[in-house]
């Protein structure tokens, strides 16, 4: 997710800058850097790792009186995390930090490299610093010149430059990507959240999407598109708590609202018009592959499962899903023309490391789909693919989950191209639908607000099933395992079908069945057993776009036209659930007895 700060004022710049991003670390602990600027004369520094690194290498820095300085500190997304690839990133006269990704810097890289412009680092955000100055050699006016580059580019971004040209300025724009701006005693202040400004600003700015401009401590000039705006200040919070949770109860539940924004950095610059691009895997990657294996441990084996019958389905590949723990102590048969994938949030998941490692052994290819970026597993694999979900501070894995589904959706999609599975019709429904996936991960208020209401009925049986079928199986086993892991109650998924040969025998009423009830597949099928259950007298819970008079309680969904669209906005309302119910019986969601989150230990 990365964090940013911005200052502008006399009072020990450097040392705002280091506080602000304390602030903001658990955004993006990959690297750190700063660029101050003093008169015409601008200082940066970087460093790889934790920000006890940089507050070290800037040790001998002591600029004194007024400054002008920007800071980040990063998730990486793109180019590993190296000093090279930390922000800020310099051109010739100018420095700039950035959250997010511009889709579009290929192309703008590719014209400037013609114009002689050379670049040093993996990352898009370079791109930035020099379309600008190259607008501003041809304009001479760094405002305008700051105007057409945010024109120009395409994506997601909080954006702070500053140019030794223009003193005592900072330029700023800001879209799909939090960016705020405080005044207080000490001076101007901008932030990617809250938690910097709490204690040091009263009020915030906080930038609708489209804004840009540029600011001095006196000034601020704000725009949207082309028109000029008039700030509107709000209150900050009260505390730095409440500020990086920014009002709610749990890490957990922010990160259960952030999954749509999160998916929108997922989908960048991978889905096009009618196909899907993966720019991470090198040309002829899958070339002799004839199947593949996938293998992970907990929820990103849910997504591995669920992810077996995208690939079969949409690939016409065959696809087999494993769990790390049991892959590597066994001796498995493995072919050389299997693609070996493993699949992990932190990218150290012993069991998977181990299983990776024996596949490299065997002479597989292999592909990591993980979160962090030169993580043991990503760098011990042949290629990855980065979920680019952000910080997970969670132990219950949330948006982590929808966005691994999500990249094996998009795989399946890269593979159907390469194999011709899909006519022209079937591949643009298909990103379409991925597409659309960001609104369904909306939260609803009002669908929040009944699964509270609901949850209170639901915490004194002996027990829950989340059952489901085809791809809804694998996401009543990630129902289950949320449920457990924050509540504390025994919980199992189930293939629906299967409750009739042996589990119906545990129906009664104090049995919690959460049944998971598409319009787009099985549908027939899966009511049909769910009125199996009904008649043992279960205690029904539907989630469902349907009308189900027969259920004790329902879940109403949208109507929705792909399956994977139901899939995400199931998958929404059991998150919510497990939540809520083990709010109701007093358990720290966040942090939830016994567990860890990344399990780096067999």
């Amino acid at each position: 997710m990365c964090g940013i700060v911005g200052f502008i004022g006399s009072t020990n710049v450097k040392k705002t800058l280091l506080d602000g991003l304390k602030e903001l670390e658990y955004r993006g602990y990959d690297s750190a850097g700063m660029a101050v600027m003093q008169s015409s004369k601008i200082d940066s520094f970087k460093a790889v790792g934790k920000l006890a690194n940089l507050v070290a290498k800037t040790a001998p820095f002591e600029p004194k009186g007024f400054a002008v300085g920007i800071a980040h500190t990063r998730w990486a997304t793109h180019g590993k995390p190296t000093e090279i690839n930390a922000h800020p990133h310099q051109g010739r006269h100018s420095y700039i930090v950035h959250n997010g990704i511009i889709e579009n810097y290929l192309p703008i890289k590719e014209e400037l490299t013609k114009q002689g412009v050379g670049f040093l680092s993996q990352t898009d955000t370079e791109v930035i610093v020099h379309l600008y100055e190259s607008f501003l050699t041809r304009e001479q006016d760094a405002y305008r010149a700051f105007e057409q580059t945010i024109e120009a580019i395409e994506g997601a971004y909080a954006i702070l430059l500053i140019d030794e040209g223009v003193q005592n300025t900072i330029f700023f724009a800001k879209k799909g990507s939090p960016l705020q701006i405080g005044d207080g005693d000490r001076g101007r202040f901008f932030a990617s959240s809250d938690a910097p400004l709490i204690g040091i600003c009263d009020n915030a700015i906080y930038l609708e999407d489209g804004s840009w401009g540029w600011a001095t401590a006196e000034t601020l000039s704000l725009f949207v598109g082309k028109t000029p705006m008039t700030a509107q200040k709000k209150p900050l919070p009260i505390s730095q708590s409440s500020a990086q949770k920014e009002g709610f109860r749990f890490f957990m539940e922010k990160e259960i609202y952030e999954q749509s924004k999160v998916m929108s950095e997922t989908l960048m610059s991978r889905v096009m018009a009618s196909g899907v691009r993966l720019d991470e895997l090198p040309e002829g990657f899958f070339d002799g592959v004839e199947s593949l294996r996938l293998c992970a441990c907990g929820t990103s084996y849910h997504a591995a499962l669920a992810a077996t019958y995208l690939f079969e389905r949409l690939s016409r590949i065959e696809a087999r899903a494993e769990i790390a723990s049991e892959f590597h102590y066994r001796d498995p048969m493995l072919r050389n023309n299997e693609l070996f994938i493993v699949i992990s949030q932190s990218g150290e998941t012993a069991d998977t490391l181990e299983a990776l490692k024996m596949a490299k052994r065997s002479g597989l290819k292999t592909l990591a789909i993980c979160n962090v970026d030169n993580s043991s597993i990503v760098r011990e694999a042949d290629a990855a693919l980065l979920t680019r979900a952000g910080i997970e501070k969670g132990v219950a894995s949330t948006k982590a989950f929808a966005t691994q589904t999500m990249v094996l959706w998009l795989l399946a999609l890269f593979i159907a191209q390469k194999r011709g599975a899909l006519d022209e019709e079937q591949m643009t429904a298909e990103t379409n639908a991925a597409r659309r996936s960001v609104k369904t991960l909306m939260v609803q208020p009002d669908r929040h607000e009944q699964i509270k209401r609901l949850s209170k009925r639901y915490l004194h049986g002996h027990g829950f099933f989340f059952i489901g079928r085809d791809l809804f199986y694998p996401l009543a086993l990630e129902g289950a395992l949320k449920l457990k892991e924050i509540s504390y109650m025994h919980a199992e998924g189930y293939p629906a079908g299967e409750m009739k040969h042996g589990p119906i025998a545990l129906a009664d009423s104090k049995l919690f069945t959460i049944a998971l009830m598409p319009h787009t597949l099985l549908r027939e099928k899966m009511r049909s057993n769910v009125e199996e259950l009904i008649a043992r007298d279960t205690t029904l819970l539907a989630i469902t776009s349907e009308h189900f008079a027969f259920a004790d309680d329902v879940l109403q969904m949208d109507e929705r036209s792909h399956p994977m669209l139901e899939f995400f906005e199931m998958m929404v309302a059991i998150q919510l659930l497990a939540l809520e119910i083990a709010i109701r019986l007093g358990n720290d969601v966040d942090m939830p007895r016994n567990l860890a989150k990344s399990v780096t230990v067999e």
